[in-house]
């Protein structure tokens, strides 16, 4: 029942930060639904795939479906005051993104994954969404930048798969595992880390 919450929330969470994405795009509002239901169900995707799951989780799941729609909408006619949110939607991406590592590693790992597959799968299904975002609005992927993004979700999916390896139950790998890579993230965020780039030679 947890995992299925969590879930929950992070497609909330990331559709509402990609339709955003959208509107600042000054996409129309198929297009901004787009771009949210994709952020919010990409991951998940890929994950689904990976793990020979067919079809997807999420695309045969109506609440999934439904919330990724109705927040893609809520964002499209509310986002002059969404967009005055940004710290917020920063701190929800965040949450978003270590709830989808967290649930990414269980749902490997409950369906026969080994424990170095499960994190990798957990992190992709963290950043699959904002990859297909990225791809969709014509932007350079966050991953592909200095942006301290995908290392929180991949040690936020090891942990996840160390705690359950270590019998400590799923609940508690969940909570630790998401608690730990958002707030890397936000940690990142509020002191700017970020991967070191090429040395540039004059």
């Amino acid at each position: 029942m947890l995992l299925y919450i969590l879930e929950l929330v992070g497609i909330a969470v990331f559709a509402a930060s990609g339709a955003l994405v959208g509107v600042t795009k000054r996409l129309d509002i198929f297009g901004v639904c787009v771009v949210g239901v994709f952020t919010a169900l990409g991951g998940g995707i890929v994950r689904d795939v990976l793990l020979g799951i067919h079809p997807p989780t999420s695309l045969g799941s109506w609440p999934n479906l439904g919330t990724s729609f109705g927040l893609s909408l809520l964002v499209f006619f509310l986002h002059s005051t969404v967009g005055k949110l940004r710290r917020e939607i920063l701190v929800l991406d965040a949450l978003g993104m270590g709830l989808f590592a967290s649930t990414g590693a269980v749902i490997a790992l409950d369906h026969g994954a080994s424990p170095l597959a499960s994190c990798l799968i957990g992190g992709t299904t963290a950043i699959g969404g904002g990859i297909l975002r990225d791809v969709l609005v014509n932007e350079v992927p966050l991953l592909l930048q200095r942006d301290f993004y995908a290392v929180p979700a991949l040690l936020g999916s090891a942990l996840v798969v160390a705690v359950s390896e270590w019998g400590s139950g799923t609940d508690v790998a969940l909570v630790v595992g998401t608690v730990f890579a958002s707030a890397l993230r936000l940690v990142a965020l509020w002191r700017n880390w970020g991967l070191p780039g090429p040395r540039v030679v004059e």
